[in-house]
């Protein structure tokens, strides 16, 4: 877990936005990045878009529901104003079987707040998924599925993640 060194705020003035509901998973890996970035970290309802035009780069997260980002990320996105060549990246968690958590299927999980974001102008640097803990419906009588996720390791490649944005935003 990069030996627990912090970014440096000033270089590239960041914030992250997460909409993490049922078990704080996307919100665990949130505080990871922003803890890296040196980001703010704030909720869709605590954000609009003219805080988020005054960042260098910024994060949206969000737990997957029905293979994409909840309204309330995807509403902010809309709301947002033309800014071509801002930085962004996306991250998320999913109640998948850990073994499915591919590139592929985060990619797919994150297109249409990719594909809002880049009809906005917006250059996203980088997307990380990650398997989270799962309690909905019937999986709730079995124990869920993904307990304990994110775990320490998805938590330190969160980190990691959040590094290779920082070279990457600083070019």
């Amino acid at each position: 877990m990069n030996g627990g060194k912090t970014g440096n705020p000033e270089a590239v003035r960041s914030l992250v936005v997460v909409f993490s509901y049922h078990h704080d998973n996307t919100r665990k890996i949130a505080r990871a990045l922003a803890r890296v970035l040196g980001a703010d970290l704030r909720t869709p309802s605590e954000v609009g878009p003219d805080e988020i035009a005054e960042y260098d780069l910024v994060g949206f997260g969000s737990g997957i529901y029905h293979a994409t980002f909840d309204p309330s990320m995807l509403d902010l996105v809309d709301r947002l104003p033309p800014s071509p060549g801002k930085m962004a990246f996306l991250f998320s968690t999913c109640g998948a079987p850990a073994f499915a958590v591919s590139r592929e299927f985060v990619a797919k999980n994150h297109s249409q707040i990719r594909e809002r974001l880049q009809a906005k102008g917006y250059r996203v640097i980088g997307e990380f998924g990650c398997p989270g803990w799962n309690t909905n419906g019937p999986l709730r009588f079995i124990g869920g599925l993904n307990r304990g996720r994110p775990d320490e390791n998805d938590l330190g490649n969160a980190e990691a993640f959040a590094w290779e944005l920082m070279e990457k935003a600083r070019g």
